[in-house]
This record gives C-alpha cells, sequence and structure tokens, in this order.
C-alpha cells in the first residue's frame, strides 16, 4: 500500500490532464447583463469524438471517502472530455495520471476546494469521484454515443490517500 499526497489544486499544476473551472483561473473575462455579470469566458473545452457523438449533462452523487479508503484502479475516457462541477460546497480529492498506457508512478493526487471544478482531457486516468466530508452533488458534462469510452485498469499498488497532512 502506499499513500498520495494531495497537493493543492491549481490551473498550472493540473494543466497536463485538463482544465480547473473556477473564478480565479486566468481566461478572458467579458462584462455582460448589463454589467451585472462577468462572464468567466471559455475555461473549458467539451470534447466529443467518434460519430454520432454528443454531449450530456447529469447529476452525479458521490458518498464521501475517508483516509481509510483504498483506491484499486483508474478509469478513462478516450473519446470525451469529462468535466465535474461540484455544486456541493464541499472541498474533494482528485487522483489523476497522464494520458497513454497507465504509468503509476506519474500519479497525481490533487485537494480541490469547496468552489473549484475539473474537465479531464480525452484519455486522462482518472479515479472516480472522490468527495471528502459528505455526500457532494457534482454536474457532469460528459460524451455519449456510440464506441467503447470507459477503460478501467486496476493498479499494481493500491493507494490510500494522505488526508491528514
Amino acid at each position: 500500500m502506499q499513500r498520495l499526497q494531495l497537493d493543492p489544486l491549481t490551473a498550472d499544476a493540473f494543466r497536463p490532464f485538463g482544465d480547473v473551472i473556477d473564478a480565479d483561473t486566468s481566461c478572458e473575462r467579458l462584462t455582460i447583463n448589463d454589467g451585472r455579470t462577468a462572464r468567466h469566458h471559455a475555461l473549458a473545452m467539451v470534447e466529443c469524438l467518434g460519430a454520432g457523438a454528443g454531449g450530456t449533462i447529469s447529476i452525479f452523487r458521490a458518498d464521501p471517502v475517508d483516509e481509510a479508503f483504498v483506491l484499486r484502479k483508474m478509469e478513462r475516457h478516450p473519446l470525451g472530455s469529462q468535466a465535474f462541477i461540484n455544486t456541493s460546497g464541499h472541498p474533494y480529492a482528485i487522483v489523476v495520471a497522464p494520458a497513454g498506457a497507465l504509468d503509476e508512478t506519474e500519479i497525481r493526487g490533487f485537494l480541490a476546494h469547496a468552489g473549484q471544478s475539473v474537465n479531464y482531457r480525452p484519455g486522462v486516468w482518472h479515479h472516480y469521484l472522490l468527495a471528502l466530508e459528505q455526500p457532494s452533488d457534482f454536474v457532469v458534462v460528459d460524451r455519449i454515443g456510440p464506441g467503447d469510452n470507459c477503460d478501467e485498469q486496476l493498479l499494481e499498488t493500491p493507494l490510500q490517500l494522505a488526508l491528514g497532512s
């Protein structure tokens, strides 16, 4: 068993895996709605690869994990991006590895604060949702359509999250 340290989630650190979606990430900002709204424009791009593919919006409700939870597998979606918009206002953990063959030495962990969300690029390995404090809802923007768009791989070395430090 190996312990995985969680780094703070920042746009620069997460860039190899996808996009951070929050109001602090650098982007084009537009003033709209008679000057009453700031649009943080194009924080992430939705990618739906393959003939007949489209996008869908769902809600996922994740039960919380604690330090005893063991991560045993990773998954990836080679045909589309997958965005997780945190609507519950609770922090959560993110575990990712670069696209390509899964290299367990490249697995990274991030701690997302309550106002942060992410968009995984196609093919990026990630663990499923890891809510931390309470059951948490996420709006998920995902690809649907023909083709096999979910690969799972067991980890040779299971991981536990280092939440206490």
